[in-house]
């Protein structure tokens, strides 16, 4: 039974406190029992005054309408009498802070309720007590009220009084199918004390130096009552808190209603003693504090610690080399992906939180890379196909409550429903996620089929978001969708192959005639409509050229980006592909300086500017945005075209291994690992003047192609050999 304190919910004008539950049973004997807790919002779980909760934001955030996500405990009573407590949370089930996206008009909006069984003693039932905690009010996008003046000292513990309680109310339960959280927990990871404190607008303004995901910790002795207010931002303008980075509709009048709850916390002392307060069903990406409402003795460096919070990924490859730029990118970059992962992928952890799924195809490869995202991905997998209309569209972010299928979606954002289970499967050799989806695949490609115009064309949806200096795409949607379409139906025939289904063969079919729409139609003596560096790099990229074309093509987009004077001039669509298709084609030098040149736009520019995380977008002035993971792909093209780390280059062999370094001119050495199926995989080339070490460790299971480029060749006179393991020392050609 599904059960809660009210009918009642928060709103954005109207705080309804998250309540206690508690319910006092006993046993006959000791024992060790199984608890499960369900809801569409979020929980923590205390048994006998002893926390289990498993992770922050627990148990996961997903329509209430499709699954209802439950966690399970092991957990220890003794004999006689026993307690379980349960403090509950809005989380997605009411997230009145989401109006943005239509989420306060979700059909499944309700009152947090939660189901909760000990194995053959315990059912939640309407003789569970209820009281208002001191949360009095908790939005999973906006922030956290507590007041410790109502605090119910022991409220968990067996010998507490619970009479004047009241009793719980049975709740219509949630509509979805009841099925278990598998994801790792989110933890806190790190903890970082400020770097700056300066007095700020009558208030304090803390700063911790780095932009990033999780909570503030305060630790204060204060007056009863003293009402501590914690803003949180990512960026100053002209010494202000920047809103237009904190919030989508900063510039609507509904924004200025709702400024005082947008990223804030808020405590009030109970005073005497020292108290210390971390929320409990919220989260921000920040990298300031604006604290009001203390004294200056108070505004000491212990009063606020930033506690980094996320996912609980394993590492499991990385890149270094001599480059500190290099270096500071990918450090940076794999801070987004962790800022971003919170249970499933997000696109922000400060503006939106929502599961923006272009996001997370344009991020799956160098996710794969570099951390161990695949439970997380399946879960979340699961979720996209249930939000899949009849017709095979998606929406463009998941989970919705309906929001995304008129705007936010099209072909570059529907591919994560390929992309997800391609990459698990290369670089874990994992086919579960081919069998979960592909009903779901055929039914999209059958979905896209028909959204083909009379020419056989692609062009609805989204296309090459955020293009750099913040203008509209120069890309047409036409081709950056044909070309996706086009992708999407290849990797859809290649999966649909390994797990032996015979849609594959539709698959084939509409990729061969979006191939050749796309080259009758959109394609002029080797350029591509559009005329410009992501159209003919992705028409390169996605093979829509014949083989003999591509020489003059490159040169073409060699063309274009001299013509920007050697910068990009692409948006997230061209840049997953521009870096990649420079080394595949022995410019990977030209790369190099598009990635870290000082120069507006690039990323070492952002980084001139201050960046500690990756930007949505490449603008002069912040105005999005500053921890976004999108444009992250250069980690994989750190690993795969600079250390020359290639597993499973084919996608059909995860025994196989690829080493083409690309020697850049300007690097002493680079180095990558990656912990593969078969065991560590490392690569490592290095300076000796003229010539250059390359030492690789490998499972004796692995097969290694070692391919050279650039003039390079090995001492003993081969250009290409399959190898094992050793270290090999390279030369230079002698033209």
């Amino acid at each position: 039974m599904f059960i809660r304190a009210t009918s009642q919910y928060t709103t954005l004008e109207t705080h309804i406190p998250a309540p206690y539950f508690r319910k006092k049973f006993t046993t006959d004997r000791a024992k060790t029992v199984t608890v499960r807790i369900a809801t569409g919002g979020f929980y923590r779980l205390w048994v006998n005054g002893r926390e289990y909760t498993k992770g922050l934001l627990s148990p996961y955030v997903a329509n209430p309408d499709h699954f209802v996500y439950y966690d399970e405990y092991e957990v220890p009573l003794q004999k006689g009498d026993n307690v379980v407590g349960v403090l509950l949370g809005n989380g997605f089930q009411n997230n009145a802070g989401g109006y943005v996206w239509d989420f306060d008009k979700a059909a499944f909006r309700a009152a947090p309720s939660f189901s909760l069984t000990v194995n053959g003693i315990l059912e939640s039932d309407a003789t569970f007590k209820t009281a208002p905690s001191p949360i009095l009010f908790d939005d999973y996008r906006l922030g956290e009220h507590y007041d410790a003046t109502q605090e119910i000292t022991g409220w968990n513990t067996i010998d507490f009084d619970d009479g004047e309680w009241r009793y719980a109310q049975k709740a219509p339960p949630p509509k979805g199918e009841l099925v278990p959280s598998v994801v790792p927990p989110i933890r806190c990871h790190e903890e970082r004390a400020p770097v700056a404190i300066t007095p700020y607008n009558g208030g304090f303004l803390y700063d911790f130096g780095i932009v990033d995901a999780g909570l503030v910790r305060l630790s204060v002795k204060g007056q009863v009552g003293q009402r501590i207010t914690m803003q949180h931002a990512e960026f100053l303008k002209n010494g202000e808190l920047n809103v237009q980075t904190l919030w989508c509709a900063y510039d609507s009048p509904t924004f200025e209603e709702v400024r005082h709850l947008v990223h804030t916390d808020v405590y009030i002392c109970r005073g005497g003693e020292a108290e210390s307060y971390t929320p409990s069903f919220t989260y921000h990406g920040f990298r300031y504090i604006a604290v009001f409402g203390i004294a200056e003795e108070q505004a000491t460096p212990d009063l606020l610690t930033q506690c980094v919070y996320h996912s609980d990924l394993s590492s499991c490859g990385d890149f270094r080399c001599s480059d500190d730029t290099l270096n500071t990118l990918q450090t940076i970059t794999r801070r987004s992906g962790l800022a971003n992962m919170w249970h499933f992928p997000n696109d922000c952890p400060q503006r939106e939180k929502n599961g923006w799924t272009a996001d997370a195809a344009l991020a799956c490869e160098w996710m794969m890379l570099n951390f161990t995202p695949e439970v997380c991905y399946r879960q979340w997998l699961h979720n996209i196909v249930k939000a899949q209309r009849e017709d095979g569209a998606l929406p463009g972010i998941v989970p919705t409550g309906g929001w995304g299928f008129h705007w936010g979606n099209g072909p570059a954002w529907d591919c994560v429903l390929v992309y997800l289970p391609y990459y698990v499967y290369v670089y874990r050799s994992d086919t579960a996620m081919i069998h979960d989806t592909a009903d779901a695949i055929m039914k999209y490609l059958h979905y896209l089929s028909a959204k083909r115009d009379a020419r056989g064309l692609c062009e609805f949806g989204l296309g090459d978001w955020c293009h750099v200096g913040d203008i509209p795409p120069k890309a047409p949607l036409i081709v950056t969708d044909t070309v996706v379409a086009k992708d999407i139906a290849d990797k859809a025939a290649f999966l649909l192959k390994v797990i032996g289904h015979d849609g594959w063969t539709f698959a084939e079919k509409l990729s061969r005639e979006l191939t050749a729409a796309f080259r009758a139609r959109l394609i002029d003596r080797n350029t591509v409509y559009g005329r410009c560096q992501t159209a003919q790099a992705m028409a390169l990229y996605y093979g829509m050229f014949a083989e003999s074309e591509k020489e003059d093509a490159f040169q073409q987009l060699l063309t274009y980006i001299h013509e920007a004077d050697d910068r990009m001039d692409v948006g997230v669509l061209g840049g997953r592909v521009l870096f990649h298709l420079l080394a595949e084609n022995g410019h990977a030098d030209l790369a190099y300086r598009l990635i870290v040149g000082p120069a507006f736009p690039s990323y070492g520019y952002i980084l001139s500017q201050g960046a500690t995380a990756l930007w949505e977008r490449f603008t002069v002035l912040p105005q999005d945005s500053l921890n976004h993971m999108f444009w992250g792909d250069i980690s994989a093209f750190f690993i795969k075209r600079i250390a020359g780390l290639q597993f499973n280059p084919t996608g059909t062999d995860i025994t196989a291994l690829t080493v083409a370094p690309c020697f850049i001119s300007a690097l002493h050495f680079a180095e990558a690992f990656y912990d593969s199926p078969h065991g560590p995989i490392a690569v490592r080339w290095e300076r000796e003047g003229d010539t250059i070490l390359l030492t690789l460790t490998l499972p004796k299971t692995m097969t290694v192609t070692l391919a050279l480029k650039d003039g390079w060749r090995l001492d003993d006179g081969n250009d290409m050999v399959h190898i094992t393991e050793g270290a090999y020392r390279l030369v230079r050609e002698v033209l």
